[in-house]
């Protein structure tokens, strides 16, 4: 048997169903014959995008795998791995590599060498008969601990050689909880606490532990926050919901956060980036992590929790019952104060959420686009800068893993091949990106990929025709030579594509043209909104 044939033959056994990729790697055709979709974007930064959601959204029981060309397709491919190493998201990536004979000959890019430091596991194939071993080495790096990419480089002259021999079975996945007296400790804290806070990430999601969450958060009345990445892990409309924090954040989760005595990080990294939340000192800290890596990176841990945010969550459920009973604390008083904080917060944006100004604020797009889907059956995703901080405070969410929040890294264009993995994994969810007119720049001939590939998703484009983000530090180049503008026809971009394409500029047009673009995706057509917005710089941040 081939190599790429005995390749495809221990996808199908671990499930893949899907291979995103661009040519030219043998994989592909290979792919196509064993009956597995391949999916073929504009470029590769895009198809890792795509690969990345499509496992977000399916727990990992599908994982999403990219191929492509050896030399210049890995170098174009680095970029989509680094941002799934950084947003911890297990991907199969298989490049192509030079011929056995001159892998290591300088100037030749080695993706096993120069992607090693963004992938959990790096190994090239270098001989059929060891494809068994190679491929499971990655699956186990790939369904076990924190998540990333492990990357199976595919020397061309290999993949088309006889001598491989399937001998495969789909490799184990291992959940493991800490020890009894970690947990011991940590609900003794929980329970004497005055003012806990729970500060929830994405391992909520992979774990499948939001029955956990709420249950622990009613039982001690105890408030919850979430990471970006972690956002619709937690109800938000729950009155025990802070709501999410990135570089932008509703005000109540700095209130509680700052007035806190212990801070329970559920599934989260705690990770010191300039896009996430920043953790007040002095608190006593509970960090619950499947990655004791994770520990005492930016916030000093005082108990450590080891292990599936599901098994540990449940563990402290019962360590906490053993210690008050089973009835829930009253979450009255408490309820009552995220009202008040969240309301007043709230009532002084509320101007911004339903101006009617011209040019739109891209905050009553949002505002308006949130009251116009159904959004327990909408998946969500932002780009980096402005729609992200735009978006991320005053969306709430009702549904697990009904919005896809990034931010470690913060590529321009990752949102639309979120989007598009998305509605492959979830073909009958409302899948929307959120972008702006510098991160179309980026990826935007990706939405052609959409109509091909019949992706019906809603591309939301706030379009203020300028990098905004930038004016302020850029005043000198912007009023010397208008660096920071950017311009563009982006509806009539998507029609001529393929797409529905809108260019909106009234009030009154925001509902109808956002009810018009779910039509077209309902009937199968990718579409694209383009809101002719206002330079907004004001944004929710409390540093």
């Amino acid at each position: 048997m081939k190599t790429n044939d005995a390749i495809v033959e221990i996808m199908k056994r671990e499930g893949v169903d899907v291979l995103f990729g661009y040519p030219r790697n043998a994989l592909l055709e290979a792919a196509a014959a064993g009956d597995i979709r391949t999916i073929i974007p504009r470029q590769e930064r895009i198809g890792l995008h795509m690969a990345d959601a499509y496992s977000r959204l399916t727990k990992g029981e599908k994982i999403g795998v990219f191929c492509c060309q050896h030399g210049p397709g890995a170098e174009v491919a680095y970029a989509g791995v680094a941002q799934a190493y950084g947003e911890s998201v297990p991907i199969l990536f298989m490049p192509g590599g030079y011929p056995t004979t001159t892998a290591h000959v300088g100037r030749n890019f080695n993706s096993v060498r120069n992607m090693a430091q963004i992938t959990k596991s790096a190994e090239p194939l270098n001989f059929p008969g060891h494809v068994n071993g190679v491929m499971r080495r990655a699956f186990t790096a790939l369904r076990n601990g924190r998540g990333g990419p492990a990357l199976v480089e595919l020397p061309y002259d290999v993949l088309e050689q006889d001598g491989a021999d399937v001998d495969y079975t789909p490799v184990l996945r291992t959940k493991y909880a800490p020890d009894s007296e970690s947990i011991a400790q940590a609900a003794s804290h929980l329970c004497e606490a005055k003012r806990p806070v729970i500060y929830a990430g994405q391992g909520i999601h992979w774990a499948n532990a939001y029955a956990e969450l709420k249950e622990l958060a009613e039982l001690l009345a105890i408030p919850v926050c979430t990471s970006l990445p972690g956002k619709s892990s937690f109800d938000e409309t729950h009155p025990l919901s802070l709501g999410s924090g990135g570089a932008a954040m509703p005000y109540q989760v700095r209130h509680f956060l700052d007035q806190s005595d212990v801070i329970l990080g559920a599934g989260c990294s705690f990770t010191a980036t300039a896009f996430g939340i920043r953790m007040p000192t002095g608190k006593r800290v509970i960090h619950a992590t499947i990655d004791p890596l994770e520990l005492n990176r930016a916030v000093e841990t005082d108990i450590a929790l080891i292990g599936d945010a599901k098994l540990t969550l449940r563990a402290l459920i019962e360590a906490c019952k053993a210690r008050i009973g089973s009835t829930p604390r009253d979450a009255s008083s408490v309820a009552a104060e995220i009202k008040t904080v969240a309301d007043d917060w709230l009532a002084k944006w509320m101007p911004k959420l339903t101006s009617d100004q011209v040019p739109i604020t891209p905050y009553r797009v949002l505002w308006d686009l949130q009251h116009t889907v159904d959004v327990a059956n909408t998946v969500i995703t932002h780009d980096a800068g402005s729609p992200r901080d735009q978006l991320s405070p005053f969306w709430k969410t009702t549904a697990p893993h009904s919005f896809l929040g990034w931010g470690k890294t913060t590529q321009l264009g990752y949102g639309l091949g979120l989007a598009l993995g998305a509605k492959l994994a979830c073909p009958d969810k409302l899948c929307i990106n959120v972008w702006g007119d510098a991160a179309i720049g980026f990826t935007g001939m990706d939405f052609e990929t959409a109509v091909r590939e019949r992706l019906p998703i809603l591309s939301i484009l706030l379009n203020n025709s300028s990098m905004a983000m930038e004016l302020n530090v850029m005043p000198t180049a912007t009023e010397k030579f208008r660096s920071t503008d950017i311009s563009g026809n982006y509806a009539d971009f998507a029609k001529a594509l393929g797409g529905h394409g809108e260019r909106i500029t009234r009030i009154e047009d925001i509902i109808p043209a956002i009810k018009r673009g779910i039509a077209a995706t309902e009937a199968g057509k990718p579409a694209l909104l383009e809101f002719m917005t206002s330079q907004e710089l004001d944004f929710s941040r409390y540093p």
